[in-house]
């Protein structure tokens, strides 16, 4: 235990832009938390990456974000470990369609679950550890958590959920944490073999006229938490001027 480092507590943070994250704020001097749900094998090689650079920097925590029991402890488990908590990044986000006249009660539930319920209950676990260290909370919210996304609307009723609870808890959280959020845009394809957009929307729908990239996403994370310490309850779209398109 080195109390001395600050520490971020990273959700779904094996790869993609979770792992963007986690790999930044390594790098700025950050012991990590990342917790994983099933990428078992990304998350052992991210580890040994890291443990290379700094021997004894990170925690990798297993967990379903659905089971609420495991919520208070991947809080307990990153301050036991590290002997504080500094930062606690809610990135980890089920995305997936659900056409009207298909939804499912267990889709429902899987997408609060990972996209509102888990940011939330880890964040009322982690209030006062992080209140003892002035720190502060970034949630990855969305450009459709405002404006609806033709066949998702569950996902975007989740996401909506996580914007208005960033800026309820800013202001119950201050004035000793910070809470806010990012909406990506497009900055990287989905996994699902149903995408919600190709190329030529994106070029045609955003200003930049560009898909961005997990390293925009990264910057805001890095601004919101160390690079200005007098914003908060802000929802901080980074889309390449995407939200201004109808």
């Amino acid at each position: 235990m080195n109390a001395t480092r600050p520490v971020a507590l990273i959700t779904g943070s094996a790869k993609r832009v979770g792992a963007a994250i986690a790999r930044s704020l390594h790098a700025d001097g950050y012991d990590v938390a990342l917790h994983y749900r099933r990428s078992g094998a990304e998350m052992q090689a991210l580890v040994a990456e890291l443990e290379a650079a700094r021997a004894g920097s990170t925690l990798a925590v297993q967990a379903d974000l659905g089971e609420f029991d495991r919520l208070a402890e991947i809080v307990a488990a990153t301050v036991g470990r590290f002997g504080r908590l500094d930062a606690l990044i809610n990135n980890a986000s089920a995305y997936y369609a659900t056409p009207l006249g298909t939804v499912t009660p267990q889709q429902w539930d899987e997408l609060f679950a990972s996209n509102a319920r888990a940011p939330f209950f880890l964040a009322q676990a982690a209030a006062p550890h992080l209140k003892a260290a002035g720190g502060a909370i970034v949630n990855l919210a969305d450009i459709y958590a405002q404006r609806p996304l033709a066949g998702h609307s569950v996902y975007c009723m989740a996401k909506a959920a996580l914007a208005m609870m960033t800026q309820s808890l800013a202001r119950e959280l201050g004035p000793e944490i910070r809470v806010n959020a990012v909406a990506p845009g497009n900055v990287l394809w989905s996994e699902n073999p149903v995408k919600a957009e190709t190329l030529d929307i994106v070029r045609q729908r955003t200003a930049l006229q560009r898909q961005g990239s997990p390293e925009d996403i990264v910057s805001a994370v890095r601004w919101l938490l160390t690079g200005n310490g007098y914003i908060t309850g802000q929802i901080v779209a980074i889309d390449g001027g995407r939200s201004i398109f109808i």
